[in-house]
């Protein structure tokens, strides 16, 4: 997350599946986590404001 730029549900759900599934083909953490499962170390890395994702919004 890029600075204090809010996203919507819909963009979040899609920012932390797409992160998720890159850790459970073995991506590295970005954060130290107890976490095992990939959803919950996604869901860290979104709150920490660490990960790398832009979200691109068109207009109408």
């Amino acid at each position: 997350m890029s600075g204090n730029l809010e996203y919507n549900r819909y963009e979040k759900a899609r920012i932390l599946g797409a992160r998720a599934l890159q850790l459970a083909y073995g991506a590295p953490a970005l954060i130290e986590s107890e976490q095992s499962e990939p959803i919950l170390i996604a869901a860290e890395e979104y709150d920490a404001g660490v990960l790398p994702f832009t979200v691109r919004r068109e207009g109408k």
